[in-house]
């Protein structure tokens, strides 16, 4: 036979074979099912030489750069994964459907097969019999000797459809048509191999196959042994002596022998045809290309790649939703839309209580009934639980399985108002998720369980985006939990830090008064210092406590005290210098109760606004009055009802504030001032209003200059628990 060197190899394109779509289903769904393991999915790969070729030359690829090349298919698989297979039948089966290679017409993808899985088999029993060392490698070049067809088939549709006519399945005549077309398909099948770069004379035994006995006697054993097992299930009329006669002289093997080899062979492979379910009989494969069975082969694999493609979308929509609610409603959207599903629940795995436990969806009528649902893991007679446990689909018609019903399998049918249910288990990385329950009307089962496997490769997609969320979730409170213990760390080495002076400052302080007499003006002053020295060190100490629920002691506090006193310890500080004159209006005020410190804090930062809002010069009118139940129309609805109020004014004759922050004026960091803590105050201050179940509001013009107007309702005493949300709680102690 002549060298490789046909013009014709530069036109071919080997990524797309065909295969039978029998086999396509069967790996399709063995790649979807979670209990297949690699010996299974390459026992299919191994019977069909499209697949075969297609995983040897992704693992003998430069992508993996292996030293040793591989010939086996389950090495193979192990190699490159179930994904990278699952991606070669998927995509596969969008060539075969959509593609213009899809089988029919004059070239019987049916008989191919036969005819490689038969050369395969025979080729693997010849190895074992002459003690070959390698009888899976045997069967490989058995099964790709005539893949070269395939590819000129592919390649040149029209030309190669022509040649089969005209060649009558002859060998002499086939392989001279071949040859004026470019190159022979042992040619074509020998150079495809050899780009893989095996180590192996795999490529030899596929271009020598049809060569003259007397070459191959010659010949290295794995070229003898695809040379006798192509002779040997080679159909051609009054042969039979010929092939006998070759198979002695090669191997020296009798007549009785290799009609044994025969018997086997063929028994394997209609075993084979069986387990795939292809019908195949060798007297009417030359006269029928495409069975009624076949058709519907071909119609089940469109509607698997169909449905695939349908399901694409839903699986994106999974990854990308983020948390259980919005994985919920993802899984019942691609339910409805690619099922026409509409009655859907969840029950969901909790650990603590070993049992299911319903999770209410988006129909708020049977919600309260889903949540009641508790089934305990114990409850083995369920049909929910049997489908979690055997990992499977059930359902309670009995359709997939035969079971009998529990009590509570009945309650959650007539939750579901349907017929009957169908039990999805969800399971990700061998965790159990829950079960999604499908109500059905009885006329919908036997169609809905023909599309079982999908539903399946849906509900343990669903799972793997629920374990996805479980674990964000989980981690990001780990996250949270090692801040605020890194946060808890700092804090409290602060206050450590930081105590020591201030506790010097204070014996200073407590010295310095002792010197004076108990009548001297400035032991007001020096008490004033104490009492915001204390209130320092207590916000300090709040720095290493932020992260536990915060109980506040209320106690009475004398409003008008309070502000004396704090224009006593601001004026020299930042009022003096800045030529401010503050004026006080204070009526009588009933003593409230509250948290002193909280609302010094709120005060202070009012006030050193109003200051820092006049740099030239200005007055700050602090003012305060008892407000009646005559006065109560004038409240926020956050006050109303409280038997009587405090009210307190902060007001500058300032410039105002610009009208682009005044709707915004208590949110965190908005502020006309600028710096780097700019706008925290007042966010503050509303909150802490806000948590003593009080209201702030302010009112501000460019002539009027802005006012700040706080009520406080009148307490009884107690102590005040800073809530989720209702700010601080009222305790009576006595209670």
């Amino acid at each position: 036979m002549r060298p490789t060197s046909a013009p014709l190899f530069n036109r071919i394109e080997t990524s797309y074979i065909p295969v039978l779509p029998h086999i396509l289903l069967k790996l399709i769904d063995a790649c979807n099912r979670q209990e297949t393991t690699i010996k299974d999915i390459s026992q299919i790969i191994n019977k069909d030489s499209s697949l075969s070729s297609k995983v040897l030359r992704m693992v003998n690829s430069a992508y993996y750069g292996l030293p040793n090349r591989v010939t086996s298919i389950e090495y193979a698989l192990l190699l490159v994964g179930t994904d990278a297979i699952k991606n070669i039948a998927i995509s596969a089966s969008v060539f075969q459907v959509f593609g213009a290679a899809n089988g029919g017409g004059v070239f019987n993808l049916k008989l191919f097969w036969e005819h490689g899985l038969m050369c395969a088999t025979l080729a693997r029993m010849i190895a074992k019999k002459i003690s070959y060392s390698s009888d899976d490698e045997a069967f490989l070049s058995g099964l790709l000797h005539d893949i070269g067809k395939l590819v000129l088939w592919v390649n040149f549709r029209k030309e190669y459809s022509d040649i089969l006519r005209s060649s009558n399945n002859k060998s002499d005549l086939l392989l001279a048509a071949e040859t004026r077309l470019g190159a022979t398909h042992c040619e074509v099948g020998a150079h495809m191999i050899r780009r893989w770069h095996l180590q192996s004379f795999m490529a030899d035994a596929v271009f020598y196959h049809h060569e003259p006995v007397r070459r191959i006697l010659d010949a290295m054993p794995l070229v003898k042994i695809v040379f006798v097992a192509n002779t040997l299930c080679t159909d051609a009329v009054g042969q039979d002596e010929a092939k006998l006669q070759i198979a002695q002289e090669v191997f020296g093997f009798t007549p009785s022998e290799v009609e044994d080899l025969i018997l086997q062979a063929e028994q394997e492979v209609r075993q084979v045809a069986e387990s795939l379910d292809i019908e195949i009989d060798a007297a009417q494969l030359q006269h029928v290309p495409v069975s009624d069975k076949d058709r519907e082969k071909k119609k089940d694999l469109a509607r698997e790649v169909r449905d695939i493609s349908l399901l694409q979308g839903t699986l994106q929509n999974l990854l990308e939703a983020h948390g259980q609610e919005s994985i919920f409603g993802v899984i019942k959207q691609g339910l409805q839309v690619l099922f026409g599903l509409d009655r859907i629940l969840f029950l969901l795995y909790d650990d603590q209580r070993d049992a299911l436990v319903g999770k209410g969806g988006r129909e708020p009528i049977r919600d309260p009934l889903i949540k009641e649902l508790i089934i305990p893991l114990q409850v083995e007679n369920s049909l929910l639980i049997q489908s979690l446990r055997q990992r499977v689909p059930l359902d309670s018609f009995g359709h997939l399985k035969r079971v009998d019903l529990a009590i509570i399998d009945d309650q959650i049918i007539r939750l579901t108002e349907k017929d009957g249910i169908l039990c999805l288990p969800m399971i990700a990385h061998k965790q159990i998720l829950g079960v999604i329950i499908l109500g059905l009307e009885q006329a919908r089962v036997p169609r809905l369980c023909k599309q079982i496997n999908l539903l399946t490769m849906f509900a343990g997609q669903s799972a793997l985006a629920l374990h996805a969320d479980n674990v964000r979730q989980a981690q990001s409170r780990l996250v949270q939990s090692e801040r605020l213990a890194a946060s808890s760390a700092v804090a409290r080495k602060v206050v450590h830090e930081v105590s020591n002076p201030l506790g010097i400052i204070k014996n200073y302080i407590k010295i310095l008064g002792l010197k004076l007499s108990d009548g001297d003006p400035a032991q007001d002053g020096l008490r004033i210092i104490n009492e915001e020295l204390d209130r320092l060190a207590l916000i300090i100490r709040e720095l290493s406590d932020f992260s536990e629920p915060e109980v506040k002691q209320i106690e009475p506090v004398d409003i008008n005290a309070v502000l004396s006193d704090l224009v006593k310890i601001t004026w020299e500080s930042f009022m003096l210098d800045s030529k401010i004159n503050v004026h006080l209006g204070l009526e009588p005020l009933p003593t409230i109760f509250a948290e002193k410190n909280m609302l010094k804090q709120v005060f202070i930062n009012l006030i050193k606004n109003a200051v820092e809002a006049m740099p030239g010069g200005g007055n700050v009118y602090l003012g305060t009055r008892r407000i009646s139940n005559k006065f109560e129309g004038e409240l926020e609805h956050e006050t109303r009802g409280a038997q009587e109020h405090v009210e307190i004014t902060v007001r500058d004759d300032g410039p105002g504030i610009p009208d682009s922050i005044k709707s915004r004026l208590f949110e965190p960091f908005i502020s006309s001032k600028g710096g780097e803590h700019a706008g925290l105050g007042l966010s503050i201050a509303y909150n802490i209003i806000k948590e003593l179940q009080g209201t702030i509001t302010c009112e501000s013009s460019e002539k009027t200059g802005t006012a700040f107007r706080i009520v406080l309702p009148a307490r009884k005493s107690g102590s005040l628990t800073r809530g989720g949300g209702d700010g601080l709680q009222t305790q009576d102690p006595d209670s």
